[in-house]
């Protein structure tokens, strides 16, 4: 039987197991006692429960975790889940592209992300906004994630995978903390974290800041370089290094008192470079920046009734997508390119050939609001049974879209644009000839959920969720989850899930914008998912889980060509299959070691081959050792290897690649200070994610090249 010694983390644990002692075996308490609360999650359900038991395939990463291997931002943490790759998009900045299990698309709205279980989707592409610029850490408690479907409980986007970002309370703060950081490409971070009781009230305030150059590795050829080639022009800025500035500023606030929260936050993005240009072009003196602010209102009663556990929550995103100077160009100067009558681009029969001396520019702007209710109970009066119930209501607005450009019709004459001022620009905002006018979208949902535990060491979930848009219909998303415990250190799962993701603003309602145009009869991309999963722990001090998946993504978006145009279109399959392994040894009371090792193999049914971009395989390791009291040395390893090209690209295979990271820590030092070196990708290797296929070739030919070696300084100040 586990051994359940510790008194003191009993002591530490009591207030987390008296909040679910009814559902805690012993055993599973001692398990709190051993592993701590990594060993708790709640996205899986929307209520906490033991990991090993929750109806999902799941990892936890705690702060402890973030801290030990010097992560300064959110997709450093998440390279460690297994199979979850972060690749990068050449579109807005090098985005991440969160790839679970090989589905990875240039946008990734097949994942959802959520900051303390809320949305923060963007409407407008579906995603977590263009101008995404980054997620600091410090103000990070732990993160959940999902490998698999949530749409039984979160509704739409949750297909591949759900990303809970969960901010530090009180509790986690303890005090205050201040603290800064250097590093390679003039890169400066500094932080403040503030949480203590003011008038009753829990009190947390926490600022981040990051400011960086970013890496200038080159890209060899470019979109511009293509055309140069084709038409004998020279005004390609390829060979160039890409642009990875940045200026963010993370604020947020959390007050709560007894049953109530109130949080509020904004994340503003300035200054930001575009990597290798939106249109795979290098254009270095282009910026956007987003402003994102938030706030919600929680009112959570776990002892409502005897029986009831009662959850009430209103929140509200406005979130906005807008470029910094009337530079942002599509093209550098000097372009040359074949327009139609219509002012567009048009290589099958050109009007003219025109020249912009100042670059083919546009500059968008798109501003969001999102409102969003939702009420919730969790039942336990019947025996054996949990019930979970909700319903809510969710509307989503573009309320301004912006637009100056030298390209398309001038709404003021009529006439083509660029025919008549190639030199400037023109303001085509609350015109016909805007990209977008204001779609705004209201969704009805609720969802029943129940944990019956029918027999010893036997369980089945059961839930389903049912959403109504105003724009596409309805749709209905089952879950089961049945769950085996064959002896106490043992659990088995067979999991089926049903998921979806919802057009985007810009699927449905692009227009004047041939490049992507919207379809208004669009409907969800589906995922049906089915795993087979079991935890094992053998002793107190080693965890070994391992998988088994299989996936069926259905009506999957793409663009599609149509006469001049490309237009949004419900077309094409992917199924998957694979396992993951994942293994966590405290090897000493100095030495813990955690490593996994994921594989897949995705096929684009459309074209009968592979689906191309992600990692065949992906192995982590990562040892966390304290060589001396109070000095902690953290190496961590990953290998990408395996990365097939999309149906269509004739490039060779992605190269594969291993990158090693070391972290040097010394904590307490004089009482109140800490500091820490870091090195990520010691040994300097050349690696790349792919950039985004072409006709006849890709634009960016020798894909996407990661930072070289990065060096960190790191010191904090507690009291």
């Amino acid at each position: 039987m586990i051994r359940t010694n510790s008194i003191l983390a009993g002591l530490l644990l009591w207030p987390v197991m008296c909040a679910g002692a009814e559902a805690l075996s012993e055993d599973e308490q001692a398990l709190l006692e051993i592993y701590g609360a990594k060993e708790m999650i709640s996205i899986a359900t929307g209520t906490k429960q033991l990991i090993g038991k929750a109806p999902a395939v799941a990892s936890v990463i705690t702060a402890e975790d973030i801290k030990a291997i010097g992560a300064t931002d959110i997709d450093e943490v998440l390279e460690t889940v297994p199979g979850l790759h972060v690749s990068r998009s050449a579109l807005v900045g090098y985005n991440p592209i969160y790839t679970f299990r090989g589905v990875n698309s240039l946008l990734n709205p097949q994942v959802l992300m959520l900051i303390n279980g809320i949305p923060i989707t963007n409407s407008y592409q579906g995603d977590r906004n263009l101008i995404w610029g980054g997620m600091p850490v410090q103000a990070i408690a732990r993160i959940e994630v999902v490998r698999g479907p949530g749409s039984a409980v979160y509704g739409a986007d949750a297909a591949a995978g759900v990303i809970n970002i969960i901010t530090k309370t009180k509790q986690d703060i303890r005090g205050n903390e201040v603290g800064g950081r250097v590093g390679s490409f003039n890169t400066y971070d500094g932080w403040a974290l503030h949480g203590d009781t003011w008038a009753g009230f829990d009190v947390v305030a926490m600022v981040e800041y990051h400011n960086t150059d970013g890496q200038r590795r080159i890209i060899d050829a470019d979109t511009q370089t293509m055309l140069d080639s084709a038409l004998g022009t020279q005004a390609s800025l390829a060979p160039g290094p890409v642009t990875l500035t940045r200026d963010n500023l993370d604020v947020r606030i959390d007050l709560s008192r007894e049953n109530w929260r109130l949080r509020a936050g904004v994340q503003r993005r300035q200054n930001l470079g575009l990597g290798v240009g939106m249109a795979q072009a290098l254009t270095p003196d282009a910026r956007f920046a987003s402003d994102r602010w938030n706030t919600d209102l929680t009112y959570h009663n776990a002892k409502f009734t005897d029986n009831w556990d009662v959850q009430g929550q209103l929140s509200y995103l406005d979130t906005t997508y807008e470029g910094e100077n009337n530079y942002n160009r599509l093209l550098p100067p000097g372009t040359l390119l074949p327009i139609g009558a219509d002012g567009q681009l048009n290589f099958s029969s050109p009007q003219q050939m025109v020249v912009f001396p100042g670059g083919y520019s546009g500059n968008p702007g798109v501003f969001e609001r999102h409102a969003r209710f939702n009420l919730s109970g969790t039942y336990a009066g019947i025996e054996s049974h949990l019930f979970r119930i909700g319903s809510g209501f969710n509307y989503d607005v573009i309320y301004k879209t912006t637009e100056v450009k030298n390209f398309g019709l001038d709404p003021g004459t009529g006439n083509a644009i660029p025919f008549s001022n190639s030199f400037g620009l023109v303001d085509v905002s609350d015109t016909a000839e805007v990209f977008m006018t204001h779609p705004d979208r209201k969704n009805l949902f609720a969802y029943v959920q129940d944990e019956w535990k029918f027999a010893k060491d036997w369980q089945l979930t059961l839930g389903a969720r049912y959403d109504y848009f105003s724009d596409f219909g309805d749709t209905i998303n089952p879950r089961v989850a049945l769950i085996w415990d064959p002896t106490y250190d043992i659990t088995a799962k067979l999991l089926y899930g049903s998921a979806y993701r919802a057009p985007s603003f810009a699927e449905m309602y692009n227009k004047k914008n041939p490049p992507a145009v919207g379809n208004t009869d669009l409907q969800p991309e589906t995922m049906d998912t089915t795993e087979l999963a079991f935890d094992y722990r053998p002793r107190d001090d080693l965890r070994l889980g391992w998988n088994l998946f299989y996936y069926w993504w259905k009506d999957i978006i793409r663009y599609v060509p149509d006469g001049s145009n490309n237009v949004a279109q419900n077309t094409g399959t992917q199924t998957g299959y694979g396992s993951e392994l994942e293994a966590e040894w405290k090897a000493g009371d100095t030495l813990k070691l955690t490593g996994n090792y994921a594989w897949q193999q995705a096929t684009d049914d459309t074209f009968d081959h592979v689906a191309g971009n992600s990692p065949r395989h992906q192995v982590y390791f990562r040892a966390d050792w304290e060589f001396m009291p109070q000095w902690h040395f953290s190496p961590q390893i990953k290998w990408i290897v395996g990365r097939d090209r999309v149906f269509g690209d004739n490039r060779p295979s992605i190269a594969d690649y291993a990158l090693t990271d070391l972290t040097l820590r010394r904590q307490h030092l004089a009482q109140h200070w800490e500091v820490a070196f870091s090195v990520r990708n010691l040994f300097d290797v050349d690696a790349r994610e792919p950039s985004q296929a072409g006709n006849p070739t890709a634009s960016i030919t020798n894909d996407l090249p990661l930072a070289g070696r990065t060096v960190y300084g790191e010191i904090r100040f507690n009291f």
